[in-house]
């Protein structure tokens, strides 16, 4: 082979075409008479251009990859080449559909082994991922399965292919450049003698890809963090306690943030005037304002475009018993409702509180969150569920009174968000309560976490506020990195999962 000077990803031409036949003819060699025909390019560059690639080294095609669009959910999984190529006119192709079918893709002989196909999948994965289409599918051959045909069916053959045990050209670099196998497919490829007709159905999921909806609103990518460091002081009354909420709401919407996260127990200082009352009374006299702070913190939401995390309140329930909960108020004015299912022994022995049963992702317009209260964070089991609803940010209102209570949070919370790939962000109270019983003084620095992975900071922190210091953190995640890290990262801890030993699930 010359020397390299140069080489160019081009789109294909008509031009090109007398050249093309003959790399075909040459790469094809032990299947006679495999070439398209010109008016078969002509049509493919006429209805799909950016579908027609080729790569040339010193301006001679070294290789091409050809594609067309189609709605994949009009083929049957057990479909052949003709079908889905209809039989080779290629008016399969849809404009309109869902996925790229790759229709034939290969190297010379001459410049094989510079992983120039790696460079022709790479750009059909691009492509797929800038018409936003779901995935990339194809028939891929399986050359050398007639040496073993006589003692091993396809599907063995294909699972020792993946567990290195055979080589197989085709497949090891299909597998290798993150294309599953998804079925066998017989009768497949007519002529293949080599792979005695059988071809494995790959596919690639598009990890970006946004079904088309019908409303002008779209899930943002980008997503603004507004972590409250609460500083804990004596209230006059509610509206005091609210004035001092909005004003840290309209600090973090200032910035444009998307939510705003309030720690647990924010609103304890209203208990000071009760605090000549057994602490059972007096926190149950200070659920009684939890209903109008949710109302007045709806109402911020909406003025306010942005999502409020209210951090916790004491509620009690139509039978009476205590519960500690929070609220989510969407900006667009609906409210949803979470509940601390671990209370912590200081919480039941001094309160009387107990565990609530609510657990769940919610739907905002930033993605699916997750919300535990402080010791709920310290279960792995919960955010590994809302996990699996498809959580992306993971919220934690805590209240902690010494640094070894903050450290269990923040030492969890970080776990959770390597462990689950995801966000968490964590914020809590800070300063002192001497009027008010059980709540005398509180250690925080409020944070957002990372995975650790290459497109992560190395210590897996995002933002960390300054300690024990009233102030507000503002930081942005990019959720498109938590897909490609569930794709492609150094560890795929919620993929490698052996789910053959074991299972969780809620009740």
């Amino acid at each position: 082979m010359e020397d390299i000077e140069n080489i160019e990803l081009a789109y294909l031409s008509l031009d090109d075409y007398q050249e093309l036949k003959a790399a075909m003819i040459e790469s094809y060699a032990s299947m006679p008479d495999s070439y398209w025909r010109e008016h078969q390019i002509e049509t493919l560059i006429k209805h799909f251009p950016e579908g027609q690639v080729v790569i040339k080294i010193n301006n001679q095609i070294a290789g091409c990859a050809l594609s067309i669009i189609v709605n994949y959910n009009r083929f049957d999984h057990a479909h052949t080449y003709k079908d889905i190529t209809g039989n080779y006119t290629f008016n399969t192709h849809d404009k309109n559909g869902d996925v790229i079918y790759g229709v034939d893709v290969f190297i010379k002989p001459e410049f094989r082994g510079l992983r120039l196909g790696r460079r022709l999948y790479d750009y059909r994965k691009e492509l797929c991922e800038r018409l936003n289409l779901r995935g990339l599918a194809f028939g891929g051959r399986i050359p050398n399965y007639h040496k073993y045909s006589s003692e091993l069916t396809p599907k063995q053959y294909i699972e020792k292919v993946k567990r290195k045990e055979i080589h197989d050209p085709v497949l090891n670099f299909q597998i290798s450049n993150d294309f599953h196998p998804t079925r066998i497919l017989k009768n497949y490829l007519e002529g293949d003698s080599n792979s005695e007709d059988y071809a494995v159905l790959l596919e690639w999921d598009n990890i970006y890809y946004e079904k088309k909806v019908e409303k002008a609103a779209t899930t943002k990518k980008i997503v603004r963090l507004g972590l409250i460091q609460w500083q804990m002081r004596p209230y006059i009354d509610l509206d005091d306690v609210m004035q001092q909420a909005e004003y840290f709401i309209d600090a973090v919407s200032g910035y444009r943030s998307d939510f705003a996260l309030f720690p647990e127990f924010f609103n304890a200082p209203l208990m000071a005037k009760d605090n000549h009352l057994s602490e059972p009374d007096a926190i149950r006299k200070l659920a009684e304002y939890t209903s109008e702070i949710v109302q007045r913190f709806s109402k911020l939401a909406i003025s306010y475009n942005i999502n409020i995390i209210t951090g916790s309140m004491p509620e009690i329930a139509a039978d009476n018993r205590l519960y500690n909960v929070g609220y989510l108020c969407r900006r667009d004015g609906t409210t949803e409702r979470y509940e601390k299912l671990h209370v912590t022994p200081d919480e039941a022995k001094v309160w009387g509180m107990e565990g609530g049963y609510k657990l769940e992702a919610f739907d905002t317009d930033c993605g699916k969150i997750g919300i535990l209260i402080c010791y709920d964070s310290e279960f792995p089991e919960l955010s590994r569920l809302l996990a699996d609803e498809g959580m992306d940010i993971l919220f934690v209102p805590f209240l902690t009174d010494t640094q070894n209570g903050y450290s269990r949070v923040r030492h969890c919370a970080q776990a959770r968000a390597i462990e689950n790939e995801c966000y968490v962000a964590i914020a809590g109270s800070v300063g002192n309560l001497p009027k008010v019983h059980n709540m005398d003084i509180q250690f925080a620095q409020s944070m957002v976490f990372t995975p650790c992975d290459f497109a992560f900071p190395a210590n897996g922190i995002k933002a960390e506020a300054t300690p024990n210091t009233e102030m507000i953190l503002i930081a942005d995640v990019d959720i498109d990195l938590l897909r490609n890290l569930n794709q492609f990262g150094s560890v795929k801890n919620l993929k490698d999962r052996r789910k053959d030993i074991f299972e969780l699930r809620k009740k």
